[in-house]
């Protein structure tokens, strides 16, 4: 009897349990938990804006990631832009319930494919079926269909004014909303072009739209050429300004006081997902906003426990420590070793990675496309009916509740994750789905499963 091949996941997008920052984490949260000026705030409710020191150390850290030569400030980022948030997700049900209004607000235009968990958040905030999906290029997003489809939306004149959620004095309810992951995009791992990043925001100026930007994977950045050395390469400043940053000094800055681009960021691929600690960047305005949302006023500072053993870390520089060290590295590694085993068994066979126009890697995908002959979804039931492989299949990243005639489905593509994973079954993975194409589909073999 054949006995059936070790479980190998490339579709859970973790990050593997060797890379997380536990004696850090333990050392911080016994200094907070044995320190009554800690761990008494940090048990309690917390200020809307959430923990102070974590506040300000957050944009210290920014401020020297994000320099204001490469952003184009006038000085540090002020922590009256930041507001503490319980992670990318949460926070993003937070700012649709403040800056949104299910009637008026016309479309949630997003990436495609895209990050598809995103899509029942939308869904809960009174956009179901109004989610519409925008291509990309080599540069990232399509801004000739983002403008033409805007100018077709902007011709249902309907609802003038908000209906459901009225503007208040710590918001405003905006027309749009455009929601990308501009760096190292899930899944496609695209970065959009500096280029592109400016007439997004002037696109967004026009058409009274919203930019949430899924800030997540800018510090896990590295070159795509395995040759050049670590040493050569600086990881410690950010690849590109972020949206945000360009509303700040783009044609002299916002044109009001809230701005149209914001920053979601989080700790979730630095620290750990369950830490659920994350921060909101946009204008003062902005930020004091999503700080006023009714959970937060009800309850306190999201995470205020968890943010003062965050605030330890990042403070004393061991979590900075560990990214440039530890993280960096080993993704880098990961990131290779599968790239490798890509090259020499996937791309011979009609396998392709799409073109991008930096030769920067980072984050947790590789993004394929299929040979013609292929579907996602036969590859992945194959994949896991035969050789016990997880795969993501790319009809899972399509826009759910994009109806139109330009729905994309991405049905000839798959993402493959490298950060979960042992690193030494990742090749072997990409081994084992070359086999299974070649033996399930042509009826020839190049490895034993």
């Amino acid at each position: 009897m054949t006995q059936d091949p070790i479980p190998i996941d490339l579709f859970r997008g973790w990050p593997n349990p060797t890379l997380l920052p536990v004696d850090s984490l333990a050392q911080s949260a016994a200094t907070v938990l044995s320190t009554p000026a800690l761990y008494q705030p940090g048990l309690q409710y917390g200020p809307d804006e959430g923990y102070a020191p974590l506040r300000q150390h957050v944009a210290t850290w920014l401020s020297s990631f994000y320099p204001p030569t490469a952003a184009k400030r006038t000085g540090p980022i002020s922590s009256a832009r930041l507001c503490i948030t319980g992670g990318a997700s949460q926070n993003l049900a937070c700012v649709l319930q403040v800056y949104t209004d299910a009637a008026y607000t016309r479309n949630i235009w997003l990436v495609a494919p895209t990050y598809y968990l995103a899509c029942r958040i939308f869904d809960d905030a009174g956009f179901m079926n109004r989610l519409r999906g925008v291509p990309e290029d080599a540069e990232g997003i399509d801004l000739e269909f983002l403008e033409q489809r805007l100018h077709e939306a902007e011709q249902d004149v309907r609802i003038t004014k908000p209906l459901h959620t009225l503007p208040r004095p710590w918001s405003k309810i905006y027309k749009h909303v455009i929601y990308l992951t501009p760096t190292f995009a899930n899944p496609s791992t695209k970065v959009v072009s500096l280029r592109r990043r400016e007439e997004l925001v002037r696109l967004a100026r026009r058409f009274d739209a919203l930019i949430i930007a899924d800030d997540v994977y800018d510090f896990l950045q590295w070159p795509s050429d395995p040759s050049v050395p670590e040493q050569e390469y600086d990881s410690e400043t950010a690849l590109l300004p972020r949206i945000v940053d360009i509303d700040g000094y783009l044609d002299g800055g916002p044109i009001d006081e809230w701005g149209n681009a914001m920053s979601n960021g989080s700790f979730s691929k630095l620290i750990g997902p369950g830490m659920r600690v994350g921060w909101v960047e946009g204008t003062e305005k902005f930020s004091y906003g999503i700080s006023q949302t009714g959970s937060t006023r009800s309850g306190g500072a999201p995470s205020q426990l968890a943010s003062t053993f965050v605030d330890q870390i990042l403070h004393s520089g061991s979590l900075q420590r560990h990214i440039k060290s530890e993280l960096i590295p080993s993704y880098r590694a990961r990131y290779n070793r599968m790239m490798g085993a890509i090259n020499e068994h996937l791309l011979p066979l009609g396998f392709k990675v799409p073109a991008n126009t930096q030769p920067t890697a980072g984050g947790f995908f590789v993004w394929l496309d299929l040979p013609e002959s292929l579907t996602g979804d036969l590859l992945a039931e194959r994949a896991l009916a035969e050789g016990n492989l997880r795969i993501g299949s790319g009809s899972l990243f399509q826009i759910e509740g994009d109806g139109t005639e330009y729905r994309r489905t991405f049905g000839r593509s798959i993402r493959l994750c490298f950060a979960w994973e042992r690193v030494e079954v990742l090749d072997e993975g990409v081994r084992r789905l070359a086999d299974i194409y070649l033996s399930k589909f042509f009826n020839l073999k190049t490895t034993t499963l």
